[in-house]
């Protein structure tokens, strides 16, 4: 295992981590909320802004996570009907595209955490750049395991035979 595969494969188990940990405050936010709302007629006010950012670290860290593991979804009954020359160049695209994507993903919540950095969200008291936290990391790590998947996990087509 390479430097990189194994720095890839400890923040995927580091990111899921986080998204679990997020997962279960979401859920312990979530239901603090609706007994606060429904029992004791009293709902905080933060309850909605702190589980969006939950949500949002959720999903961005679990799609890094699975960028990693090349678990998202994929057209393989189409792709395995090609030759392996054909399913190489498919793969290899596929990955780039990826690396496209999280790079623009990296550069628009980059900019929007700049642009927003002196706002703040009024029921939690933190600047608005927070809410961008989630996919500024998850495009660079996205972007990571792309570079990884096109450097070293792809066989060449003569190997698939």
């Amino acid at each position: 295992m390479t430097w990189l595969a194994h720095l890839n494969a400890r923040l995927t188990a580091v990111v899921l981590v986080i998204a679990r940990l997020c997962l279960a405050g979401l859920g312990m936010v979530v239901l603090y909320g609706v007994v606060m709302r429904y029992v004791f007629n009293d709902a905080p006010p933060y309850v909605e802004q702190l589980a969006l950012l939950l949500v949002i670290s959720v999903s961005m860290f679990g799609a890094a996570a699975v960028a990693h593991d090349a678990g998202h979804i994929g057209l393989d009954s189409v792709v395995n009907r090609f030759p392996p020359v054909v399913r190489h160049w498919i793969a290899r695209l596929v990955a780039l595209s990826t690396l496209t994507f999280s790079l623009v993903i990296l550069y628009g919540a980059w900019e929007m955490a700049k642009s927003t950095h002196d706002n703040q969200i009024p029921t939690l008291g933190i600047s608005e750049a927070w809410r961008y936290l989630p996919l500024i990391v998850a495009g660079a790590l996205i972007a990571l395991f792309s570079i990884d998947r096109m450097l070293r996990r792809m066989p060449e087509p003569e190997d698939e035979e």
